[in-house]
């Protein structure tokens, strides 16, 4: 968990990728590199998995994706129109 006040240090990708191609092409191990680069293993590990599995480095996205706002507030009104037709349906069956 972050500490109040730490600094996240920022790599680009191709630091990312050198690093990566260093554990998987010359087989250096993440604790050496971890060291050498200080960086977490941890973080080397995450970005080596990543890389295996997507086949880049780019852009690490993180979080939820957003919604557009347009198209909630038009599903929200559909749905309250669909509520309020079956609240109406409701009302003249108990008549």
């Amino acid at each position: 968990m972050a500490k109040k006040g730490q600094k996240f240090n920022k790599y680009t990708e191709e630091q990312r990728i050198k690093i990566v191609n260093e554990h998987i092409q010359e087989k250096k191990s993440l604790r050496h590199l971890g060291k050498k680069y200080e960086i977490s293993w941890k973080t080397i590990a995450t970005w080596v998995r990543k890389y295996r599995s997507k086949g880049h480095l780019g852009e690490l996205k993180r979080g939820r994706p957003r919604q557009s706002e347009e198209t909630n507030y038009k599903e929200k009104y559909e749905i309250l129109k669909k509520y309020l037709e079956f609240l109406e349906e409701v009302e003249q069956e108990k008549k």
